[in-house]
C-alpha cells in the first residue's frame, strides 16, 4: 500500500508537471522563455521571489542550525530577514528600467559589453552552482529519509530531483518556474504556520514555557550529558573569532541577496518598475513571516525532538520534518516532506532558469556571436541545451558531498560569492559616473576569485559536521585552514569593490557621458525601459 507520503509526493509531482505542460505551449520565443512575456503581476512575483528565496535552506538548514545551535542558528534567520531591504532601496527598480533578461543587461548598458557578459555569466554561473548544490543536498537527504522503505538511496533522490528540474526549465521556462515557485511559497508558508502552532499548542500556547525549555536543552556531547541554554550565544560563535564571523555571515545574507542571479531575474518578469517594487514588498512581508517562525521550528525541534534523535535520523537538516512527525504523526510528516521537496523543486528550477539564461543569452549570443542570433529560436535552444549541463553538475558535487552537509551553511558561501563579486559591480554601474569596463571586469573577477578562493583555504566545508564530509573532499580539507573564518564576506566583499573601484582609476578607458545619463535616467524614472527591453 503506498505511504501517504510518496502519495503526497506524486501529487505534488504531477501538479508541477501539469503546469509545465500549460507553460510550454506559452513559452514560445525568448521573451516569453526567459522573462515569461513580462506579464507577471505584482503580487504573483512577489510570492514567486519569496518561493525562490525560501529555499531548502530556510525550512530545513536553518531549522536544523537552530536546533542543534540555538540562538547563534537564529542569527542565520536575521541576515536572511533584512536582506530584501537592500534589493528593494537599490536594485529592483533600476535593474527591471535598465535591462532586458540577465544582471549582465544592466553593466552592458553603458560599457564594452562582451568582456561584462563573460564575466558576469561565469559569476552566476559560480553562484548558482554553488547555491544548487546546497538544494540538492538537501533534497536527496529529504528524500532518502521519507522513502526509505521503498530502497531509494540519497544518490537516486538526488538523480531524480535532478530529473525534475530540468524538465520544468527545458520545458516551461519562465512562465513553469513561476507559477511552481507561487504553489511552492503559499505552501510552504502554510505548512509553517501550522507547525508554528503545534509546537506553540504543545506548550499550551505560553510563552514562557516554550523559552523555559529553550533554556534547558539536553543533549550528549563527547560522550557526556549536557544542559545548555540555547538561547545564549556561544554556541556557534565563539572566541577568538565569533563576532567577526557573525559580522561576514551578515554581511554576506544582507549583501548577497541583491547580487543573487535567480532573485534578480525575477525583475524582469513583471510590465514595470512600480509592479517590480510592489513585488518587493509581497516577497518582503511573506519573507519576513517565515524567518520569524522558523524560530518555532528550531527551538522546537530542540526541545521536542532532542539533538540526540535528530542526529542520528538523518542530522540537521532533518530537524523540521521530524518535529512535524513527532507532533502530529506520519501524516503531517510526509505533509511537511512534501512542503521540502516542494521548496528544493522551485528554487532549483529558479536557479537552473537564471544560469542557462545567462549562458545563452551573455555568453552564447552577445560574447560570441557578438549580440547577433544566427537562427531564430537559437538563443532558446542553447538555453535548454545549458539547462541539461547545469543540472547534471549540481547532481554530481551533491552526491560527492553526501547527505549531511548543512545546506543553510552551504548556501550561505554562495550569498557570499555573489555579495563579493556581482553587488559590488552593480551597484557602482548604477551610481558611479567614472566607472568602466576594466572596472566592471576587475571588481567581477577580484570578488569572483577572493571569495572563492577564500572558502577553498578556509574550514568552511568542516564547521558544520566533520565527519560527514568523506573521501576526496574530506582529503582535501584535512590542512590547517589558512583563513579563520567559515564565510569569507567580510574580506571577500570589500576586495570586490577594491577591485572595481582600483580597475577603474588604473585604466585610461574614456567614459560615456552621454550613455551614463541615459542609464541614470532611465533606472530611476523608467522613461524608454520597453524601448530598451525591445532593442537590446
Amino acid at each position: 500500500m503506498m505511504s501517504p507520503s510518496l502519495l503526497m509526493f506524486l501529487i505534488f509531482i504531477a501538479i508541477t508537471l501539469a503546469i509545465t505542460y500549460w507553460a510550454s505551449k506559452r513559452s514560445t520565443g525568448a521573451g516569453a522563455y526567459f522573462a515569461a512575456g513580462r506579464q507577471i503581476k505584482g503580487w504573483q512575483n512577489g510570492v514567486a521571489v519569496a518561493g525562490d528565496y525560501m529555499s531548502a535552506a530556510s525550512f530545513l538548514g536553518i531549522a536544523g542550525i537552530i536546533a542543534f545551535q540555538g540562538y547563534d542558528g537564529f542569527m542565520f534567520s536575521v541576515g536572511w530577514l533584512v536582506a530584501y531591504l537592500t534589493v528593494l532601496l537599490i536594485i529592483a527598480e533600476p535593474l527591471r528600467n535598465a535591462g532586458k533578461y540577465t544582471m549582465a543587461d544592466v553593466l552592458a548598458y553603458r560599457l564594452k559589453p562582451r568582456p561584462v557578459r563573460a564575466v558576469a555569466a561565469l559569476s552566476t554561473l559560480t553562484v548558482s552552482t554553488f547555491y544548487m548544490i546546497a538544494q540538492m543536498v538537501g533534497a536527496g537527504a529529504l528524500v532518502a529519509l521519507l522513502l526509505k522503505d521503498s530502497g531509494i538511496s540519497y544518490s537516486a533522490a538526488v538523480i531524480g530531483v535532478g530529473v525534475l528540474m530540468i524538465v520544468y526549465v527545458v520545458f516551461g521556462g519562465m512562465l513553469a518556474t513561476t507559477w511552481v515557485q507561487i504553489i511552492k511559497a503559499i505552501l510552504l508558508m502554510a505548512g509553517t504556520f501550522l507547525l508554528s502552532i503545534l509546537v506553540m499548542f504543545h506548550f499550551h500556547f505560553s510563552f514562557s514555557a516554550f523559552f523555559d525549555a529553550v533554556g534547558q536543552v539536553t543533549y550528549h556531547e563527547n560522550g557526556k550529558e549536557v544542559v545548555k541554554d540555547f538561547l545564549q550565544p556561544g554556541l556557534r560563535y565563539k572566541p577568538p573569532y565569533g563576532a567577526l564571523e557573525l559580522i561576514s555571515l551578515g554581511l554576506a545574507l544582507i549583501f548577497g541577496t541583491a547580487g543573487l542571479p535567480h532573485i534578480l531575474v525575477r525583475f524582469y518578469t513583471v510590465p514595470d518598475a512600480k509592479t517590480a517594487r510592489i513585488s518587493v514588498v509581497w516577497a518582503m512581508a511573506l519573507i519576513g513571516s517565515f524567518y520569524i517562525m522558523t524560530t518555532f521550528l528550531g527551538f522546537g525541534a530542540a526541545t521536542i525532538v532532542g539533538r540526540d534523535y535528530i542526529a542520528t535520523h538523518g542530522g540537521t537538516n532533518m530537524s523540521a520534518p521530524l518535529l512535524a512527525q513527532a507532533l502530529a504523526g506520519n501524516i503531517f510528516f510526509g505533509f511537511i516532506c512534501a512542503i521540502a521537496f516542494a521548496t528544493i523543486l522551485a528554487v532549483v528550477a529558479g536557479l537552473t532558469m537564471s544560469a542557462s539564461t545567462s549562458f545563452a543569452h551573455d555568453f552564447w549570443t552577445n560574447v560570441i556571436h557578438r549580440g547577433v542570433e544566427r537562427k531564430a529560436g537559437e538563443e532558446v535552444r542553447v538555453a535548454r541545451f545549458a539547462a541539461f549541463v547545469v543540472g547534471a553538475i549540481a547532481i554530481t558535487i551533491a552526491i560527492l558531498l553526501g547527505p549531511a552537509a548543512n545546506v543553510a551553511f552551504l548556501v550561505a558561501l554562495a550569498f557570499a560569492v555573489a555579495a563579493s563579486a556581482n553587488l559590488p559591480v552593480i551597484v557602482l554601474s548604477l551610481f558611479w559616473r567614472r566607472f568602466n569596463t576594466t572596472g566592471a571586469v576587475a571588481g567581477l573577477a577580484v570578488g569572483l576569485l577572493a571569495s572563492i578562493g577564500l572558502i577553498l583555504v578556509s574550514p568552511s566545508l568542516m564547521a558544520v559536521d566533520p565527519p560527514t564530509v568523506t573521501g576526496a573532499a574530506r582529503h582535501l580539507i584535512q590542512a590547517k585552514a589558512w583563513f579563520p573564518l567559515e564565510n569569507p564576506g567580510i574580506l571577500s566583499i570589500p576586495l570586490g569593490f577594491l577591485g572595481a573601484i582600483l580597475g577603474t582609476l588604473l585604466s585610461h578607458e574614456p567614459t560615456s557621458e552621454d550613455k551614463f545619463n541615459e542609464l541614470l535616467v532611465r533606472s530611476n524614472t523608467g522613461l524608454g525601459a520597453e524601448k530598451t527591453s525591445a532593442a537590446h
